[in-house]
């Protein structure tokens, strides 16, 4: 299917690796070219090598840290033309109310919170003055079911799912759509290393991490190319009348009794 992107330029936050790298990949095979943030140059680099050495699109890697405010907004005022702009970038540790003084959850929402509202800010203004662009904001389930135990991070996506509902409900007088996802607990490279400690400590053998996600719908966790092939389709041609809508993709976990 041709998802009528072709030749469009994308802005993929956190994109050197997991869903941001999966989602770069899968963009460039439809034919659009890409830029990469991360703060990583290595990973950045890495990235446009195994991108490049498959499709034909130019690569551009800005190795940047999005917690400070003034680096996003340079940044995003030197990309304001860009045509889709999935932001993806950052997590939040768990943590509860009692753990979470204020230096805490001003360093846990600098990068996750604020720095998709810094990328935002001048992307989204730029694509209204144009008529046209996407937003995608990664965004995670907390949002929609918070947790206790994970205060800071259900604050924060609580307010990207806003931002997207509100700004995906304006955006259609100005030709623009802003939409969210909600990821499932996906095997990123992050994840596995975190699965494989805790089978080590509660097996004895790294490698059985897998059966501690029997409990989860399908039995596993999600994949990369399974988050990232629903955020191309929403940044596409194909969803053009999706806009202010916050997908979330967990195989029905969120309504499973266990």
């Amino acid at each position: 299917m041709d998802l009528r992107i072709k030749g469009k330029t994308a802005l993929i936050t956190g994109g050197s690796r997991g869903i941001g790298l999966g989602v770069a990949k899968l963009l460039a095979e439809e034919g659009c070219n890409l830029h990469l943030v991360s703060r990583k140059a290595e990973n950045l680099d890495q990235a446009r090598k195994d991108i490049l050495a498959a499709h034909k699109v130019e690569v551009t890697c800005h190795a940047a840290d999005l917690s400070d405010a003034a680096v996003a907004s340079r940044l995003s005022r030197e990309l304001k033309d860009v045509d889709i702009l999935i932001n993806n970038a950052g997590s939040i540790p768990q943590g509860s109310l009692a753990k979470m003084d204020q230096a805490a959850l001003e360093a846990s929402w600098s990068l996750k919170l604020f720095g998709f509202l810094n990328m935002a800010r001048e992307i989204y203004t730029a694509m209204c003055e144009r008529r046209s662009g996407v937003i995608v904001n990664v965004i995670g389930a907390s949002g929609a079911r918070p947790r206790a135990d994970y205060i800071s991070g259900s604050m924060a996506n609580a307010a990207l799912i806003a931002m997207s509902r509100a700004l995906g409900a304006e955006g259609p007088d100005y030709g623009v759509r802003v939409v969210g996802l909600n990821p499932a607990a996906t095997e990123t490279e992050r994840q596995r290393v975190r699965w494989e400690a805790k089978a080590q400590k509660e097996l004895g053998d790294s490698s059985r991490w897998p059966e501690l996600t029997r409990g989860y719908p399908f039995g596993r966790l999600a994949t990369v190319d399974e988050i990232a092939s629903a955020i191309v389709f929403l940044a596409s041609g194909r969803a053009s009348y999706i806009t202010g809508t916050v997908l979330t993709v967990d195989g029905g976990r969120s309504f499973r009794s266990k």
